[in-house]
């Protein structure tokens, strides 16, 4: 084999593996291009689907779309768009970070929404890792079996071998290599907040809340009388938490001030409870990702509310810092897991 064919085709194997961030909000697949460089590419988790008739209309709009079951499929950030123009809700085929169970078209629309970010295997059977949360603490009888048994199956259907990995732990590969994989990770999402205390790329504890950022849009839509997607795209606009210009504002500050706190205040609850089991022998980091975190001022505040709970803290911690793009850092963690694994 000349010296060549010899570096593609071990460059061809570094780019063979898959990270697929399956959020509430935004899905996020993960590959590498070139061995080395690593391609992120993000949809928002969100469909609209339209009568035959109106497809003149989405062409003239140059609105992406495609044909599904008889309608018309417009996936995505257009999906929004194209929502507010006909003063219809979009419609989002997972609720709470799993599948929703009311939304009967989510299998259908979540397989097509992977194919276009994922496209056909490098290799086959090639791995690809996706994320899943770790079953709630504060919600009785759930679990995430439905929703890794589903998300398999469209891997499986497309042609890779799926692996499920908790989102959390995905950030603490992407992110805590200098600490060995190492640290305790906070993923703030749209429908959960996921946590995970890892020690030498190990899970020691990891659970979920049903609390994330839909919680912060219903709960400022309420005190201050608009609607969610209302706040919702005044948080996503940019909003400065620790020094918010208006009502609305305030209000989207004063609920996120109050899922740091009640994020904090589980992690010490269920951490305490395991304390004896699990030993840690150094201080370990502390990671803030999740685009609920994306807000100006949001690890300033976190920072501040952990100071006030530091003295329950059941592990010592050696800093607290935000994740270097709290967008792709799940995916981005997966991919190496997939890697790592192949």
């Amino acid at each position: 084999m000349a010296k060549d064919d010899k570096v593609k085709d071990k460059q061809d194997k570094e780019d063979v593996g898959a990270g697929l961030d399956v959020g509430t909000m935004n899905f996020v697949a993960a590959r590498r291009n070139g061995g080395k460089s690593v391609k992120t590419t993000r949809l928002r988790n969100a469909f609209l689907d339209l009568p035959p008739e109106h497809k003149r209309m989405l062409k003239l709009s140059k609105t992406s779309y495609m044909e599904y079951d008889g309608r018309l499929l417009v996936i995505g950030d257009e999906a929004i768009t194209t929502a507010n123009l006909f003063n219809k809700e979009a419609r989002r085929p997972m609720s709470a970070g799993m599948i929703s169970a009311g939304e009967i078209d989510a299998q259908g629309v979540m397989a097509v929404i992977v194919k276009h970010l994922l496209g056909e295997p490098r290799a086959k059977d090639e791995q690809c890792c996706f994320s899943v949360p770790a079953a709630p603490v504060d919600v009785q009888d759930s679990d995430t079996t439905y929703h890794k048994a589903v998300l398999s199956k469209i891997l499986v259907e497309l042609g890779y071998r799926p692996q499920p990995v908790n989102e959390a732990l995905a950030i603490i590969y992407s992110e805590c290599v200098p600490e060995n994989f190492s640290g305790l990770a906070i993923s703030y999402g749209s429908g959960m907040t996921n946590a995970c205390l890892a020690c030498n790329a190990m899970s020691a504890l990891e659970f979920s809340l049903a609390r994330g950022g839909d919680w912060v849009d219903k709960g400022a839509a309420r005190a201050v009388g608009i609607t969610s997607a209302k706040i919702c795209t005044i948080k996503e606009s940019g909003v400065n938490i620790v020094a918010p210009k208006n009502r609305e504002e305030e209000a989207v500050a004063l609920y996120l001030q109050a899922l740091i706190d009640y994020s904090i205040d589980n992690v010490i609850a269920h951490f305490s409870k395991v304390r004896k089991e699990i030993l840690i022998p150094k201080a370990v980091p502390i990671i803030v990702s999740g685009g609920t975190s994306l807000p100006d001022g949001f690890i300033e505040k976190f920072r501040e509310r952990f100071e006030s709970f530091k003295g329950k803290f059941p592990i010592e911690i050696s800093e607290i810092r935000a994740a270097k793009d709290p967008m792709t850092a799940v995916a981005a963690g997966l991919l190496l897991y997939a890697q790592m694994e192949d």
